[in-house]
């Protein structure tokens, strides 16, 4: 333990000594109470410890027993005695045939077969012998009486053919039957009748029932060169160009020289109910409004009957429709020039009424529209009471109206 301190001295009384030795360590003093481990600073980490010895083997949860030795092969069974010997069956007695119906045609029956015999017991085998020589043809046996009739769940055997019957009298001529029905309209051999028929639609029409399609093409109406004009009749086969051009012809001149697209030269072709572009229309736009058309092989002429009224016209006698349509009489274009179709024609009724039934298409330009100059004409509808009149009554149709004022038209073929 540490000495009690010295007691005070009065400084101007004492002189300082010299000094003392140090002392002895004194004892451990008693260990102090525990510390509040809530506000104890953290103390130094203490060294690492030594590494500790490798632990033992650890055991298996199972151990995998030893593989058992494979046994001995079993030794072969000894065959078993075979059974006793059946006995043979005795045969049994053969079963009568069923009576049998005859089926030939001259209605005599086969009588009943007799039973068969029992077999007999195999001969002794001898020697062949010669050939022997033909026995004579023996008579005709006399007809069976005919069978019984056969039951008509088991099918009788086929009975031997009867004698041919006595041919009869020819009988009297029979009354003459009722004249047939008249045929329908079919292929005919070609005789050289042609018929175009115009869908004002950029399909391909179909020709009338019974007549073959010889090409399709495209409504040509008419052409203008030199600011004259060409017509075509779209009732002949002229009317029907397999291709399309805006302008579908070249000039030539006296020297032998020929000119293509080289000036303002037309052509006006059917047009399609697509509708009236605001500018003119080139190359691939042009395809929608050019109509389509298509010649057909005619069993013979196709006329057309107008009615020049509302209702459709009846075909003569011996003559069957094709098809109705609006009665088209004529047009004109650019410098006045244009055409007109035969009220004949079939050309001369189309199908489909409109103001603008044709497009104008420039050859130098290469483009079509619909221009202000063009006009189409048609058969008007006249009322009996106005036939003579002086001064018909002036109208102007438009919203509509126009197809109560045309007249109306239908294609007509003979029967042959």
């Amino acid at each position: 333990l540490p000495g009690l301190p010295a007691p005070p001295f009065r400084q101007e009384f004492v002189e300082r000594g010299e000094p003392g030795n140090p002392g002895s360590n004194g004892l451990p003093g008693f260990p102090g109470p525990r510390g509040n481990t809530t506000s104890c600073d953290k103390g130094l980490s203490g060294p690492p410890g030594r590494q500790g010895l490798p632990g033992l083997p650890g055991y298996a949860e199972q151990s995998k027993g030893q593989p058992g030795q494979r046994g001995y092969p079993g030794q072969p069974g000894t065959p078993g005695f075979p059974g006793p010997k059946g006995e043979s069956g005795i045969m049994g007695f053969p079963g009568t045939s069923g009576p049998r119906r005859d089926s030939s045609s001259d209605g005599f029956f086969q009588g009943d077969d007799g039973a068969p015999g029992f077999p007999g017991n195999p001969g002794e085998f001898g020697r062949s012998g010669g050939k022997g020589g033909r026995g004579n043809d023996g008579a005709p046996g006399d007809n069976g009486f005919p069978g019984s009739p056969g039951f008509s769940e088991v099918k009788g055997n086929p009975g031997e053919g009867g004698r041919p019957g006595i041919t009869g009298e020819r009988g009297p001529t029979g009354n003459t039957g009722r004249p047939g029905s008249p045929g329908g309209v079919g292929r005919t051999r070609s005789i050289g009748y042609t018929l175009v028929k115009h869908s004002q639609s950029a399909q391909v029409p179909m020709c009338p029932q019974g007549m073959a399609k010889l090409w399709d093409g495209y409504s040509l109406l008419f052409v203008e060169g030199q600011e004259k004009a060409h017509n075509q009749d779209l009732g002949t086969p002229g009317s029907c160009l397999p291709r399309f051009s805006t302008i579908p012809f070249l000039y030539c001149s006296p020297n032998e020289i020929c000119f293509y697209a080289s000036r303002n030269d037309k052509s006006y072709w059917l047009s399609t109910t697509a509708p009236i572009p605001m500018m003119p229309v080139a190359e691939q736009q042009i395809q929608p409004y050019i109509s389509r058309c298509s010649v057909c092989e005619a069993p013979s002429l196709g006329v057309a009957v107008h009615s020049q009224d509302m209702t459709i016209p009846t075909c003569p006698p011996g003559w069957r429709s094709l098809w109705i349509g609006y009665s088209f009489l004529m047009h004109t274009a650019a410098g006045a020039e244009g055409g007109g179709q035969s009220l004949s024609s079939p050309g001369s009724c189309l199908e489909d009424f409109r103001a603008t039934p044709f497009i104008e298409c420039n050859g130098a330009k290469g483009s079509c529209h619909f221009f202000a100059n063009e006009y189409s004409f048609w058969l008007t509808t006249v009322e009996p009471s106005q036939e003579f009149v002086y001064s018909p009554a002036q109208e102007t149709l438009k919203g509509g109206q126009e197809r109560s004022r045309v007249s109306r038209c239908q294609v007509c073929s003979k029967l042959l």
